[in-house]
């Protein structure tokens, strides 16, 4: 009850247009012998799906594709580590640490953007998240930025954590 109270207070801050529409951690799969399971989607594959559909939304509005960045994947990583591990749904991270702090650790000179997203087990309903809320589709439809970096990590009950982490290089 208390974890589903706090989801439901973050989506309202993160997206209120979409506070009603809470993901479950998992998707049904069939399972040998014809019973349903939940099975999480691999968080690579998820991770790759969002930088796709990210420039797909940036492709549709005339902004150029985003180059996937090593640097910002490490960053993009770190983060959703740390909430996946913690259960914190934040954009401060270990140490207090902020998207420019992870991506210039990580290597990368000039981030500019971070969007971060929880319990949504596709890439297709993180995005429609992210596209719903200004802040985050400004990130995406930001068409001055040059590079992308993703990163999915899943807690301890399953949930995904997403970040993405935009650069000015």
């Amino acid at each position: 009850m208390f974890q589903a109270t706090v989801r439901t207070l973050a989506l309202l801050v993160a997206a209120p247009l979409l506070a009603f529409a809470l993901p479950v951690p998992a998707f049904a799969a069939d399972a040998p012998g014809g019973e349903i399971q939940l099975v999480p989607v691999p968080a690579a594959e998820l991770m790759s799906l969002v930088v796709t559909m990210t420039n797909q939304q940036r492709n549709a509005y005339g902004c150029g594709q985003l180059d996937v960045d090593q640097e910002l994947i490490t960053a993009s990583e770190r983060q959703s580590g740390y909430m996946a591990e913690t259960h914190r749904f934040s954009h401060i991270g270990w140490g207090g640490s902020t998207f420019v702090t992870r991506a210039r650790v990580a290597g990368y000179a000039q981030p500019a953007g971070e969007n971060i997203a929880w319990g949504y087990p596709t890439a297709e309903q993180v995005m429609d998240a992210w596209m719903a809320s200004p802040p985050h589709r400004r990130n995406i439809l930001n068409c001055e930025v040059k590079s992308i970096g993703t990163g999915v990590r899943y807690s301890d009950d399953g949930t995904p954590y997403y970040t993405q982490v935009f650069g000015w290089e």
